[in-house]
């Protein structure tokens, strides 16, 4: 079970967190409204090929990519929002598209947008399309070390 496995990773790191159940949903947004939490605080991973190599970019749910700023600040070439049938067997745990934003445990670079450091609390799909873990930033960034850049707007 995906969320298992999460939540064995923080109780190992002690990090505070809350388990969150919510009627299925498969896009940031209806999870959101679903938990009646902000989409500014929902985090959403897409993952993307930077020159052929898969990254996660983690960004508030109510934002969307800047591909052009994306490509300048991971310095690629080339930089392409991979389809579910390339990256789904690096994931097998989680259903497809409800991959949690911890690319540390998946040998993946993570890029969070800037504007999803400015929330106290950040809330993720937990491998499922019915589960979220909500946590406090600070303690996502000190496990993941994403690197924080700005790549996304409204």
């Amino acid at each position: 079970m995906p969320l298992q496995k999460l939540k064995e990773y923080l109780d190992d790191n002690n990090i505070q967190y809350v388990t969150i159940t919510h009627s299925q949903a498969y896009s940031a947004q209806k999870v959101a409204a679903s938990t009646h939490i902000s989409g500014w605080e929902i985090a959403k991973t897409v993952i993307v090929k930077a020159d052929g190599k898969m990254a996660m970019a983690v960004l508030p749910a109510s934002t969307r990519i800047n591909m052009k700023l994306l490509r300048e600040v991971t310095g690629s070439e080339n930089v392409q929002i991979a389809s579910e049938e390339e990256f789904e067997k690096r994931f097998p745990e989680c259903e497809t598209g409800a991959m949690p934003p911890f690319g540390n445990l998946y040998d993946m670079d993570v890029f969070v947008a800037k504007t999803l450091t400015f929330d106290e609390e950040i809330a993720f799909n937990a491998g499922t399309h019915t589960e979220l873990i909500r946590m406090f930033y600070k303690d996502f960034e000190r496990l993941v070390k994403p690197k924080v850049v700005e790549f996304s707007y409204n």
